[in-house]
């Protein structure tokens, strides 16, 4: 009996490039926020989700595992890297049984429901993991600008990918396993019609404070303000949204900028206070987040949104001893995501020798919060294939220029 199954595993795995080459001639659908509240509020038929989800989880997981072959040699030998490649092609094998299934079973309803929560958990590890995976490949092998983009252009859409797959079985577990969230009963999935931003803002500093009081002992206070430019007034402004990408998108702003007001303002007894100011209006809803913490250059703006670069100490996982504000590195580049996946943005303005103002922008409109979603196709190819080129702009010396040399003689 274990020779069968290992006679079919091994089967199973072979027919995997057949079938990722098929899914991936397939472009994902974008839903928007108004569409997951409908189909669970008003139309929360499970076998309608059920039939979309064995066709579109496989045409998400395909497409994004045809760009991972993309990567430079040298960085999918590693083996976080090929665990993480595992992982996918498991995943994917265990949705592809469900293709061919009664939708009208009950019974083969609740295994899909048990697969989707299988995934999720096998996939909880699986940022930390390809982060390990870029460490072990820049701790060996020399850097280029050009593969550095590659990788950047890869892991951005990487991760994207995955919040979307996450969101998707999120949603169907969480509306279909049959039970009600203690603590937030009104969401929808993992959707809340009424999200209230300044409870969200809240939750999210006093998160981070916590963690900055453990490590230095101190931290600096907040003033929160609320702006609906719609009803000429302030009071507590909610929007259609995911309270939990919300939260890691403050969370990670907040750590921050804790981090830079201590260490800017290290010698004073008074730490300037984190200012946000929530702002509703016909088209977004913005938040800003300000600190007086001193600020970065122009020049390494960038480099902070760069999977590639980071301000803290590397990391290993499992690692218990380093500073609770920092990691690997990647919490601005994917809380950018979580902005950008329902069309919004996270943008840093900074003043060096004063402080950052971050800002995160989402829509104001649930039919205007649509998926953005990576799709496999030649102009993505393209991407992976850009050589680096003569640039047509002069790039200056980054040392000073010695003026003396160049003095007139007398």
């Amino acid at each position: 009996m274990k020779f069968v199954r290992f006679i079919m595993k091994n089967a199973a795995l072979a027919s995997v490039p057949k079938h990722i080459d098929h899914f991936s001639k397939f472009s994902p659908s974008p839903l928007s926020m108004k569409q997951f509240l409908d189909f669970g509020s008003t139309n929360a038929c499970e076998k309608t989700s059920f039939v979309f989800l064995r066709q579109e989880l496989p045409v998400r997981l395909s497409n994004i595992m045809k760009e991972i072959n993309l990567l430079p040699d040298k960085l999918l030998t590693t083996p976080s890297v090929q665990t993480v490649q595992s992982w996918y092609i498991q995943s994917l094998l265990e949705i592809l049984e469900f293709l061919d299934k009664n939708p009208d079973d009950y019974k083969v309803l609740g295994e899909f429901v048990d697969a989707l929560v299988t995934i999720r958990n096998r996939h909880n590890d699986v940022v930390p993991t390809m982060a390990e995976g870029i460490l072990e490949y820049k701790e060996v092998f020399p850097q280029d600008l050009m593969t550095n983009q590659n990788i950047q252009y890869f892991l951005d859409r990487f991760y994207m990918s995955r919040i979307s797959i996450r969101m998707l079985i999120n949603q169907h577990t969480l509306i279909f396993d049959g039970t009600l969230n203690p603590v937030h009963p009104n969401t929808i999935g993992s959707i809340d019609p009424h999200c209230q931003v300044g409870d969200v803002v809240q939750d999210a500093f006093h998160s981070a404070k916590m963690l900055c009081e453990q490590y230095y002992l101190r931290s600096p206070d907040l003033i929160l303000q609320e702006i609906c430019v719609k009803e000429k007034k302030n009071y507590p402004i909610s929007i259609e949204y995911v309270p939990s990408h919300l939260y890691h998108m403050l969370f990670e702003l907040f750590k921050n900028a804790m981090r830079a007001t201590i260490e800017t303002h290290d010698d004073s007894n008074n730490l300037p206070p984190i200012q946000v100011m929530v702002s509703l209006g016909d088209e977004d809803m913005s938040i800003k987040v300000s600190d007086k913490g001193g600020g970065v250059p122009f020049r390494r703006i960038e480099n902070l949104f760069s999977y590639m670069y980071s301000t803290a100490p590397a990391p290993h996982i499992g690692e218990r001893t380093r500073p609770p504000l920092a990691g690997f590195g990647y919490g601005l580049p994917i809380s950018r995501l979580y902005a950008k996946y329902f069309q919004g943005d996270l943008q840093l303005y900074s003043m060096e020798g004063h402080g950052t103002d971050a800002v995160i922008y989402l829509k104001a409109l649930s039919t205007d919060s649509i998926e953005r979603l990576p799709v496999y196709n030649k102009t993505a190819l393209k991407n992976y294939k850009v050589s680096q080129e003569a640039d047509d702009w002069c790039i200056p010396s980054k040392e000073p220029l010695d003026l003396s040399i160049y003095k007139m003689p007398k």
